[in-house]
């Protein structure tokens, strides 16, 4: 009998040490290592390297400052093509092999959406999630769940912004939408439906697959149905050939698109199609003061990022990956000389609203996971080259940061 009790306190003393383990791998006295998977190179580059080029950017702002709690930040990340399979593999590898302390800058609506349980299961600190997708929102989080801190808006809410935009700002009555069938899509039409139920608005829905290289059939279907303005819920690529085929239907009625595709370089996809309609987007950082003149953060944000690439002063992604890196150092900040484990950290994210050192804050208290809420809205506008004189893309601001209600109040 003896035997036994001293194997099982044996097995639960070795089970609380793994434990202990974990929940403190990536921590040394000296440094505290985080990574994410994240697309730099392939067809998506254009988003995954200036995001984490952001990251960096700020992670050597902090450790070039002898870091926090005498630790420099390391980051790594895996090159993933922005494919779930290979997202959760290196996701794995990160946890597991890796053994990073936290994922930071946690990257893509597939990687995110194939890698949710996985990451929650262990238990490990997600901090920023490059998507918005309906698995991140959480009112009242508990356990495991709890290591999620969405930062960026979830697609559901982004969808109620998306309507309140159409009959507060453009005074809509029937509102189209054309929708991917994936979670981007189908999160931003949940909130569609929503927000449209409680403003008795009139929906037209057209589905499509999110690699379909031809819409030109659900663009008929709301040219035919004489909406007055058109809901894209869709991420870049899917969202260009959207808006292409509208305008090759004949239609001039303006759109919105997600904050995900509000980048110069999404502009360059519908450059042409521009002529037809207006097309905006939402936005959730704002670089403004109330009087017009630039931010401090957003001062600090160009002085740091133009130490890799000057251009990366203009570029919305490099902007998002700032604000995931200083996210998760708020979170070391407040640990501070404490023991820094996954509870600790936790905990201390959860103290106070986080300052979004581009606009806003987020409250995680009592376990709420509902990322921003105020967006802005912006407008594409186009000048083509002249001579010698190269094009010009860009989103300019049409109006504030505000919430659902502000903008109805309008």
């Amino acid at each position: 009998m003896k035997k036994v009790l001293l194997l099982v306190l044996v097995m639960v003393f070795a089970f609380s040490l793994s434990g202990c383990q974990k929940a403190s791998q990536g921590v040394t006295d000296t440094t505290v290592t985080v990574g994410n998977t994240a697309p730099v190179s392939g067809a998506l580059a254009f988003v995954g390297l200036p995001f984490n080029q952001g990251m960096q950017a700020y992670f050597d702002m902090v450790n070039d400052d002898g870091g926090v709690a005498g630790r420099t930040i390391e980051f790594i990340n895996h090159d993933d093509g922005f494919d779930a399979a290979t997202g959760l593999t290196y996701t794995e590898e990160l946890v597991e092999d890796d053994q990073v302390f936290a994922l930071v800058g946690h990257f893509g609506t597939p990687t995110v959406g194939a890698t949710i349980d996985y990451v929650r299961e262990q238990g490990i600190p997600q901090v920023y999630f490059a998507t918005g997708i309906s698995a991140l929102f959480n009112e009242e989080a508990t356990d495991n769940d709890r290591s999620s801190f969405p930062v960026q808006p979830i697609y559901d809410a982004e969808g109620q912004v998306m309507v309140a935009r159409a009959v507060g700002n453009f005074g809509a009555a029937k509102i189209g939408v054309i929708y991917t069938n994936d979670d981007a899509g189908n999160g931003i039409l949940n909130g569609v439906r929503i927000q449209a139920t409680t403003e008795d608005v009139t929906l037209v829905e057209a589905q499509v697959a999110a690699d379909a290289t031809d819409m030109s059939s659900a663009a008929l279907t709301l040219i035919n149905a004489e909406v007055d303005f058109i809901i894209v819920a869709a991420n870049q690529v899917p969202a260009s050939i959207a808006i292409k085929a509208l305008a090759a239907g004949g239609s001039d009625v303006d759109c919105i698109v997600s904050y995900v595709n509000a980048a110069a370089s999404f502009i360059g996809l519908i450059s042409a199609e521009l002529a037809n309609f207006d097309v905006y987007a939402s936005a959730w950082i704002n670089i403004f003061n109330a009087d017009g003149t630039l931010s401090d953060g957003y001062n600090m944000f160009v002085t740091e990022v133009s130490k890799i690439d000057p251009a990366l002063a203009a570029n919305p992604y490099a902007m998002a990956g700032w604000v995931a890196a200083a996210f998760f150092v708020e979170g070391l900040e407040r640990v501070g000389e404490g023991t820094l484990n996954w509870d600790n950290f936790i905990d201390a994210m959860e103290e106070s609203p986080v300052l979004n050192p581009l606009g806003g804050t987020v409250d995680y208290a009592d376990g709420r996971r509902a990322g921003t809420q105020s967006m802005s809205l912006l407008k594409a506008t186009y000048t083509p080259a002249d001579g010698d004189t190269p094009a010009v893309a860009l989103f300019v601001a049409n109006q504030p940061m505000e919430t659902i209600e502000e903008i109805l109040a309008d």
